[in-house]
């Protein structure tokens, strides 16, 4: 048996390449450049935006003086070229919530935040599911696909060479998106999938 390419869940579409896929963050050796490179900011959700927004005050903190600039100067989320709403960016490189230690590793100044309890957004969702890119079809159904890019081609092979199934990796982000039944029926048809 062939197996599907596409896998649908209630009104979400799932490439089965995320259900079969492996992949672990291998950030010794990318330093967290996700943060820094790409056309435009990470993808936000509208609720995301809002608290970007109205917590800035809160989180404003533990940005870097560019990251502030840039907030203040553009808002606390701007609309991209495809026309969705993002992060801003600094100077047209990093994302304007990052922030970098002593030998330049990227973080999330939003995860710290959160942490130290001061922003209720934990990091953004697109961020936190990565590898798996979510769209909003013109049916209004969600589509979920793996992004493969070439700054993250050691986190493919590690979680292939120590055994991590994609699907583990971002369970956490998976479930606060989509909720317990969604990741239950992933799990299902993971199983299906490896008979």
């Amino acid at each position: 048996m062939t197996e599907p390419s596409v896998i649908q869940i209630g009104n979400v579409l799932v490439s089965s390449a995320i259900i079969t896929g492996h992949f672990a963050c291998d950030y010794p050796k990318c330093h967290g450049v996700c943060c820094v490179l790409g056309e435009s900011g990470a993808p936000l959700l509208e609720e995301e935006c809002n608290i970007l927004k109205n917590e800035f005050s809160r989180y404003s903190k533990f940005l870097t003086i560019k990251g502030i600039h840039s907030v203040s100067e553009q808002g606390a989320f701007v609309i991209d070229i495809d026309g969705d709403k993002v992060t801003p960016l600094v100077n047209g490189e990093e994302c304007a919530y990052a922030v970098f230690d002593k030998n330049n590793n990227a973080f999330c100044a939003l995860e710290i935040a959160h942490r130290a309890g001061d922003c209720s957004l934990r990091k953004p969702v697109s961020c936190w599911l990565y590898p798996i890119r979510e769209t909003t079809l013109s049916s209004g159904l969600t589509a979920l696909n793996l992004h493969q890019w070439h700054i993250c081609l050691d986190a493919f092979v590690k979680g292939k060479s120590e055994g991590i199934p994609l699907l583990s990796f971002v369970k956490d982000a998976l479930i606060f998106r989509f909720g317990e039944d969604f990741f239950g029926q992933l799990e299902i048809a993971r199983d299906e999938l490896f008979k």
